[in-house]
């Protein structure tokens, strides 16, 4: 889960290529309050991971999945001349900040692992307008040919989310969309399944973050 940083330290891990760089990152931190370093050896521990590179590319995105395959991993990346990755696919790894080295502040760092930590991102505006690119082009060509939403959802499992959400019953749900209640129970699991749901309370939960209900 994010962490509130108005009220909590955030534990940051530094990982660079050599010790020079990893110092210096590192000596931005120390009179800010807020953020407490964690050593490389406990990044499981930190609740966000700066990686610096000199350039960003798919080997980037391999180290990022070596130092945590959790899903609620949170990096920021500094990275020093070019990006030559999927931005896409770098966020699925846990980006969530890009910082370019040539235009660094220590004053852009600090705020940017914070509003990391609070669950929020920071790109440069041109990865920004890559990325918006991609979500479109998923969306266009990936989601929309399969009758899918960007949540991963059809309109018809969205709508049977919304009923459930208001405690209609199964039998109720088939009465008002028209099915029958066989037919509402098939495509509640299908949706359970395919997104590894475990119940109904967890697949409201699931509607209500992504913004369906």
């Amino acid at each position: 889960m994010p962490r509130s940083a108005s009220t909590l330290t955030v534990r940051v891990a530094i990982h660079a290529p050599d010790a020079v760089i990893r110092a210096g990152l590192a000596n931005h931190l120390q009179f800010d309050r807020r953020i407490t370093e964690v050593p490389p050896s406990r990044t499981g521990e930190a609740d966000v991971t700066v990686v610096a590179v000199d350039s960003a590319d798919a080997g980037t995105l391999d180290v990022l999945a070596a130092l945590s395959d959790r899903r609620e991993s949170r990096f920021v990346l500094v990275v020093g001349r070019q990006w030559q990755t999927n931005i896409f696919t770098a966020v699925d790894r846990g980006v969530r900040a890009v910082l370019w080295r040539d235009s660094f502040t220590p004053a852009a760092f600090v705020r940017a692992l914070i509003t990391v930590a609070e669950g929020g991102g920071s790109f440069p505006p041109a990865l920004q307008g890559v990325l918006m690119e991609q979500v479109q082009w998923t969306h266009r060509e990936v989601l929309t040919p399969h009758g899918l939403t960007a949540s991963g959802v059809t309109p018809r499992e969205a709508d049977v989310l919304r009923l459930i959400a208001d405690g209609k019953e199964l039998s109720e749900i088939a009465e008002l969309l028209s099915y029958s209640e066989r037919t509402i129970k098939y495509i509640l699991s299908g949706l359970m399944k395919r997104l590894e749901l475990r119940n109904r309370a967890h697949a409201v939960a699931h509607a209500i973050r992504s913004g369906l209900i």
